[in-house]
């Protein structure tokens, strides 16, 4: 494991590019760091945004970062931080999510609302008042070309780029994260110490009880779907695979000195990456 203790004032997000060869990290202060792989060195930074990055990806064939921050700024950048453009003026960015492949970026905002984004140009595409109050997380179904957000009253929406929205069943708190899982059939999420767990299909829902002890503030699906990346905060900064199903632990991994902030696992499955209020990016090698 490498650990880089002071990598941001308070960490936000990660992103691995989709070789794995290169990790972006984002912070509380706006900065922007580039890390090399396998060594975890560092290669590049940047202060892009004037508060905290709420999210970051790998665009055109990994040759440029966008980030979207608190601030209401979106940007693109070459890997030596060159500015390609920027966006200002929009509500405060809370979350966002970004797929290459697709050319698609979804944000979710303060004001309840989320915005569709063709992401190598900036064009909106789609945009919704979906929730009231600020948007917990948005989350993208590359594969069908769908799209997630909930929202701090509650709801929790997927929708298409056509306009269709179907509104999931309630959880008893806010999900603070959101994932797609690689075959299309669910969509999970995470609160204090439970999973989420949707049937896209009939729009029901399962709680799973976990191992955290806090808020499970992001979640990545591993592989095909066999486990659940999780890390928590508030009351807990644990680090864990989980069984998407049942909750169970299937991997442990150390836990933050501080509340964690988000988590990543690259596309071919070698590395994991962590960030957290602590300041520190952790980086995993899983396998060869």
């Amino acid at each position: 494991m490498v650990i880089h203790e002071d990598a941001h004032r308070g960490g936000t997000v990660v992103a691995f590019s989709r070789s794995g060869e290169l990790l972006a990290s984002g912070g509380w202060s706006g900065t922007v760091q580039l890390w090399q792989l396998p060594q975890g060195s560092a290669v590049r930074r940047w202060r892009g945004h004037s508060d905290s990055v709420n999210g970051i990806a790998f665009l055109d064939a990994d040759q440029q970062v966008v980030t979207a921050g608190y601030d209401g700024v979106l940007e693109r950048r070459g890997l030596d931080g060159a500015l390609l453009q920027q966006l200002p003026g929009l509500i405060a960015v809370t979350h966002m999510d970004a797929d290459a492949l697709l050319d698609r970026m979804v944000t979710g905002h303060r004001d309840g609302s989320v915005r569709l984004w063709r992401a190598s140009d900036f064009t909106l595409l789609v945009e919704k008042k979906l929730h009231d109050g600020e948007v917990k997380a948005v989350a993208i179904d590359p594969a069908r070309a769908r799209y997630a957000s909930s929202g701090a009253d509650g709801s929790v929406a997927v929708w298409a780029e056509s306009g269709n929205v179907q509104y999931l069943e309630e959880p008893s708190m806010d999900a603070w994260t959101l994932a797609f899982s690689p075959d299309g059939q669910w969509l999970s999420g995470g609160s204090w110490f439970r999973l989420y767990r949707w049937n896209l299909a009939a729009g029901s829902l399962t709680t799973i009880a976990t191992e955290h002890y806090g808020i499970i503030k992001s979640v990545q699906y591993t592989g095909q779907g066999e486990s659940l990346a999780s890390i928590s905060r508030q009351t807990d900064s644990s680090v864990y695979f989980l069984d998407p199903v049942s909750g169970e632990v299937m991997r442990r991994f150390q836990r933050h000195d501080l509340c964690g902030a988000d988590i990543a696992v690259s596309p071919d499955g070698r590395y994991l990456a962590t960030t957290s209020d602590d300041a520190s990016v952790r980086i995993w090698v899983l396998g060869e």
